[in-house]
């Protein structure tokens, strides 16, 4: 198939492509806060992350913000699912999560914000970006070998964020065999 039959076209919904990553460490989470100057979610804490760069893959993507932002050579990276984001706009985001290990504390800050190792049972008590009270107990609670989840996000009337998530069970693999 060539690249003009691949379906692209201005009226049709697009999406930006971004990964977020969570690094974990025994039982506490690598969390970002963001610098009190930053343009989105100033002062709140979230994954690290952010958009992938053309000839990149996803892995690629979140391996390089992984090393961008936190200095860390994270091992077992693992696609855990993916989030169409809609704002109500002729283009998305696609979101792709990802998990890490990493054997290592010692971080250096990329300048977005401020690196912190949080504790699982921590995560409640930190002020999180809008989504994450949601998104990151679903991410850690995942084995290997679980299947990714599949979400959506979208805006009511009242510009409240609104999360939807639907997962792969066995049944549907089976189907697709």
């Amino acid at each position: 198939m060539s690249a003009s039959d691949q379906g692209v076209h201005p009226e049709r919904y697009q999406l930006i492509p971004r990964v977020l990553c969570f690094i974990i460490h025994e039982r506490d989470v690598l969390l970002l806060k963001g610098a009190p100057d930053k343009r989105i979610w100033p002062n709140k804490s979230n994954g690290v992350g952010g958009h992938v760069e053309r000839g990149e893959d996803f892995y690629a993507a979140a391996k390089r913000e992984i090393a961008e932002e936190t200095g860390l050579t994270a091992r077992d990276l693992c696609f855990r699912g993916a989030i169409n984001i809609d704002a109500g706009e002729a283009t998305g985001i696609g979101m792709f999560v990802f998990t890490a290990v990493s054997d290592s504390r010692e971080t250096v800050s990329g300048g977005e914000g401020t690196l912190e190792w949080v504790p699982f049972d921590q995560i409640g008590q930190r002020d999180l970006v809008e989504d994450l009270p949601t998104l990151l107990p679903k991410v850690l609670a995942l084995k290997d070998g679980d299947p990714p989840f599949f979400g959506r996000y979208w805006y009511d009337e009242a510009g409240r964020l609104r999360i939807e998530f639907s997962q792969v069970d066995s049944s549907d693999a089976d189907e697709r065999r």
